[in-house]
């Protein structure tokens, strides 16, 4: 609110329920921004920021207690509940917001709210808007400009406070213990989707209910496709297993992957190439540090991959010539991390004023190169063929560099060789 101004008015609603299917919904889950700001957890809820509004500047429209509905459907908050449990200075009821939010708009300058994104709700604001306009004869003044609230909501959520932080390492601890779960169990003749059950199984035991997003559990040739989802084919003797996957806590994501062998012990082939990829994160990990650039951690392991792909042959040339081209691309086409947060893909700018971002202590990104060798690869034998990796950490920026928050989770060979045979 010091960052509107006291001319100003603030409107969020949450996310919208989704229909699965004939009387099934998805399971809920808040807008990022929404619940950012208020912690409210329920759907059918608009945040209203107010500032210098003597009768309170923080409003939450939201449902009534309905003894009915609740028996039906669950309990709900309640308007006296919103102000005792969430911290709203006046809560009104979502029937009411046509009624009351024209008037809690008179005599503001600007409307902070993200066009575009519900367009049922930004018809309502514009009704809203034309109701005060239309009482411009009797002296009420009318929000001229319209400001996108999303951008100073994502500056504040890219620097995480100790209570967000502490909130990941749980949304992180989970999903460490599920990814050694999952090398534990796994073995040759398994489903992709049983390992996913043991990922899902560690995740709610520690609380966590959701998945921060859509498991990837991608055998042999599975893992050379990004954003594997389907995860039902067979695990193969000789084929590696690539797992991304995070555990949601509260909201905030975990985001890690590990790639190991189905059978437990990596061939000659295997191993070089996962050497690559693990040094080429070490050396993205230890650009990670606050004034380094955000895209420093990317060269660096695009220099170390690309040097191992020269010398295992997987390329030719020069290494300046294949770094100033790209050659790399073939093998390595996506960016070495992004931020991390409510969001497994987090808000925030990584260019600033046409410049790449420095890196602050509180922001959180991942690190996570790889390499995808898919069959009929041209040019490249076939002991390369159906190889996927990707090794991806958590990392907190420290005021002195940072810290790898799922380093739990083994990522040298020789780590998970001892997990799986142990």
């Amino acid at each position: 609110m010091r960052m509107m101004g006291g001319d100003s008015i603030a409107i969020l609603p949450t996310a919208v329920s989704c229909q699965r299917n004939r009387d099934v919904e998805y399971p809920f889950r808040p807008d990022s921004n929404f619940y950012y700001l208020s912690g409210f957890p329920e759907q059918d809820a608009v945040l209203v920021l107010v500032p210098e509004r003597k009768h309170g500047e923080y409003i939450l429209f939201c449902r009534e207690n309905d003894a009915t509905a609740e028996m039906w459907n669950g309990r709900r908050t309640g308007l006296k509940g919103a102000c005792d449990l969430y911290g709203a200075d006046d809560a009104f009821p979502l029937d009411d917001i046509d009624d009351i939010l024209p008037g809690l708009m008179e005599n503001r300058e600007r409307v902070f709210y993200t066009m575009g994104l519900d367009k049922a709700f930004d018809q309502r604001l514009m009704d809203w808007l034309n109701s005060v306009r239309d009482k411009s004869r009797m002296g009420v003044h009318a929000p001229a400009e319209f400001v996108a609230l999303e951008h100073p909501i994502h500056e504040m959520r890219l620097i995480k406070s100790r209570t967000e932080i502490k909130t990941m390492r749980h949304a992180i601890k989970a999903a460490t213990a599920a990814h050694k779960r999952a090398m534990r169990t796994c073995q040759p003749g398994m489903m992709e989707y049983q390992v996913e059950a043991e990922l899902l199984h560690e995740f709610m035991q520690a609380g966590c209910r959701d998945a921060a997003y859509a498991s990837i559990v991608g055998g042999g040739e599975n893992a050379c496709i990004l954003h594997y989802t389907e995860n039902r084919s067979i695990l193969k003797e000789g084929d590696l297993l690539l797992i991304d996957a995070g555990a949601e806590h509260l909201c905030y994501a975990s985001d890690i992957t590990r790639t190991f062998p189905v059978n437990g012990r990596f061939s000659n082939a295997q191993k070089q190439l996962y050497d690559v990829v693990l040094q080429a994160q070490l050396a993205a990990i230890d650009k990670v540090t606050p004034g380094a650039a955000w895209n420093e951690p990317h060269e660096a392991a695009v220099r170390v991959l690309t040097k191992g792909l020269l010398k295992l042959g997987l390329l030719k040339g020069t290494l300046a010539k294949a770094i100033k081209e790209e050659h790399y691309k073939k093998f390595y086409p996506h960016k070495t991390g992004h931020w991390l947060g409510m969001d497994v893909h987090d808000v925030g700018d990584y260019k600033v004023d046409g410049l790449w971002r420095c890196f602050e202590p509180g922001m959180v990104l991942t690190v996570e190169p790889g390499l995808y060798i898919p069959a009929g690869s041209p040019r490249v034998a076939k002991k390369w063929w159906d190889i996927g990796i990707r090794i991806e950490d958590d990392v907190l920026v420290t005021r002195d560099g940072c810290e790898v928050l799922s380093r739990g989770v083994p990522k040298t060979t020789e780590e998970i060789e001892a997990l799986m045979n142990g």
